[in-house]
């Protein structure tokens, strides 16, 4: 290949690259500014005008990353389940088979804990409790991450009884809530009234639920 020919591929893909880098950080600006107005105003209340402004590009710079504003906070939560999901497994990779489903919970609980705006997120909180959906497409992409995430607590269940699926699923899914409401109640400053904590709470769930998994109960 000729030199000039090469020169001009080199400087072809350092523009590309580059380009690619500014794309990435306006991408993260945008992410960054959207939690700073979701949390302030809500999915409902929030505009992709009010999240440009708060990252300083262009309104048509959100639009040539997001089609709308429900799209945003999709990836946003996407982000975070991610994040959740890598805790997760990186806490039961460290734990022996006994202690799988003990770590998992307490990791489970320990990410939102040390991480209340993923919470809140999570919970789709705008301005108070409020259940929110996106769109059924978008819901149904990130339900299937947060199944993931329930997923690590389940093989936990399942290695100390083999469950029919029914029944794991219920397990899970009540050991989840468990672990939620902890969260709530320790979020809000509840059970720091009832002279408890959370991490406490998570352990006796879980105690509970294998000493009646090994008893057959």
């Amino acid at each position: 290949m000729p030199a000039e020919t090469t020169a001009n591929a080199d400087t072809a893909a350092a523009k590309q690259k580059r380009r690619g880098a500014v794309k990435a950080f306006k991408r993260d600006a945008i992410l960054q500014a959207a939690r700073a107005i979701f949390a302030r105003d809500g999915l409902d209340g929030a505009t992709l005008r009010a999240i440009a402004a708060e990252a300083g590009v262009a309104v048509g710079t959100v639009y040539l990353h997001y089609p709308g504003k429900e799209a945003l906070y999709a990836d946003m939560l996407a982000g975070s389940l991610a994040d959740l999901l890598k805790h997760l497994r990186e806490a039961v990779a460290k734990a022996s088979a006994e202690d799988h489903l003990l770590a998992a919970a307490l990791a489970f609980y320990g990410f939102y804990r040390d991480r209340p705006d993923d919470l809140h997120l999570g919970l789709y909180l705008s301005q108070g409790l409020k259940p929110m959906g996106l769109n059924p497409e978008l819901d149904r992409l990130l339900n299937g991450r947060l199944i993931q995430c329930y997923t690590v607590m389940g093989d936990g269940i399942r290695r100390l009884a083999p469950l029919p699926p029914e029944a794991l699923k219920a397990e899970t899914v009540s050991l989840a809530a468990a672990i939620t409401g902890a969260l709530m109640l320790e979020v809000t400053g509840r059970l720091k009234v009832l002279g408890d904590d959370g991490e406490a709470v998570v352990r006796r769930a879980v105690e509970s639920l294998a000493r009646r998994l090994r008893s057959g109960a």
